[in-house]
């Protein structure tokens, strides 16, 4: 007689998650069915939400490790299905609930989601790079990342990411990619090869709204918006969508683009959004000898922390100087960021250290009981 119990299998299963939506398979209705032989071989089939499932091999191995830890199994075999309609539509309500219009997540009272959008004055100084670099050195200490391009017209993350995926759609819901455990979304996923995107200020607002609210992101600890250069209609909307995120303000030394960067961070007076900081790229390059050339002048990332400082009268910090670094121009061609392929080495170092210093998830206080009385006089 067998001495595995199907409830024995059933608890085995539920620490195997799914890598899209973060859930437990046996939670999200994915478990089709069990089977137990009285030699103690174990056959489970597994519900996928697509029949291209991209993540159909990992949630495979995790069923099948899972398995395995049970004492006394013996061979072990998962095999695939994929859901109906109903069974999709059951699935999106185990995961974001049965609301027949979506929401912003990041933008609702009790969310413990860090939002921060990534801006720069000009063009050229590295913003996306510093953006996928923070977002897999975030996901590396542990956290759920997720980076939406907000960059429509110069979107690069993708490619940055090192991801040829792309998203898929369970009922009314958009599953993004990941790479390097970080999920991912942006307009070069839905356009064909490298061509352009041509739209004006209310499809940009659409397209933003949509990754926002039809993207299921999961329960993230930081969000990272690239956003494009300068103080246009994106970073416009980003601030209206979600009105929590804080700006990142990502400049150059070069006096010229702080003076540019100074202006894009001074946009949160109007939309009342808190700057986290700020990032000088480019700071030098570390010469054979030692010595450092200081290619695009000194100072500029100082300059632009004490300006916002004084326009806006909260403490804005400079949260790190960044090399100029091949390698962090060689991972994002190469889809391999630096913090991933060199974290303890120049432009690698940097960016980790800035990412310490945003290992932070909120903790939201709404709703919560502060366990306060009232003393009578």
């Amino acid at each position: 007689m067998s001495t595995i119990t199907e409830p024995e299998v059933r608890t085995a299963l539920t620490g195997v998650e799914d890598p899209e939506v973060r859930r437990p398979i046996t939670e999200v209705g994915m478990v089709k069915s069990i089977s137990i032989a009285d030699n103690n071989d174990v056959a489970v089939e597994i519900y996928l939400t697509i029949a291209g499932c991209p993540m159909k091999n990992t949630i495979v191995e995790r069923t099948e490790a899972a398995l395995k830890g049970l004492d006394g199994v013996g061979n072990v075999t998962v095999t695939t299905d994929v859901m109906n309609d109903e069974q999709r539509r059951e699935f999106r309500n185990a995961v974001r609930g049965s609301a027949s219009e979506p929401v912003i997540p990041f933008a609702q009272p009790d969310s413990r989601t860090r939002v921060f959008a990534v801006a720069s004055g000009k063009g050229g100084v590295g913003k996306s790079s510093v953006t996928v670099n923070l977002a897999a050195a975030l996901a590396a200490k542990g956290l759920s990342v997720g980076i939406l391009d907000a960059d429509v017209y110069g979107h690069s993350i993708p490619h940055m990411m090192g991801s040829e995926d792309k998203p898929h759609q369970v009922d009314d819901m958009i599953m993004p990619p990941q790479a390097h455990g970080v999920s991912l979304i942006s307009i070069g996923h839905f356009v064909d090869d490298n061509s352009p995107v041509v739209w004006r200020g209310p499809m940009l607002h659409r397209a933003i709204q949509q990754f926002l609210a039809d993207v299921f992101w999961g329960d993230l600890d930081v969000l990272l918006f690239d956003l494009p250069p300068g103080t246009g209609d994106i970073a416009i909307s980003v601030a209206q969508l979600v009105p929590n995120a804080e700006l990142l303000i990502v400049t150059t030394p070069q006096m010229a683009a702080a003076e540019v960067a100074e202006r894009a961070g001074t946009i949160s007076l109007q939309t009342r959004q808190r700057i986290a900081g700020v990032i000088e790229n480019m700071s030098w390059m570390e010469m054979p000898d030692g010595s450092k050339m200081e290619v695009f002048g000194a100072g500029g990332g100082e300059t632009v922390a004490r300006r916002l400082t004084q326009i806006t009268g909260g403490k804005v910090e400079l949260l790190g100087q960044v090399p100029l670094d091949t390698s962090l121009r060689e991972g994002g061609d190469k889809g391999t960021p630096v913090v991933v392929s060199a974290p303890e080495h120049g432009a690698g170092a940097a960016l980790s250290a800035i990412a310490d210093k945003l290992f932070v998830r909120r903790e939201s206080l709404a709703g919560k009981s502060l366990g306060l009385g009232v003393t009578p006089k």
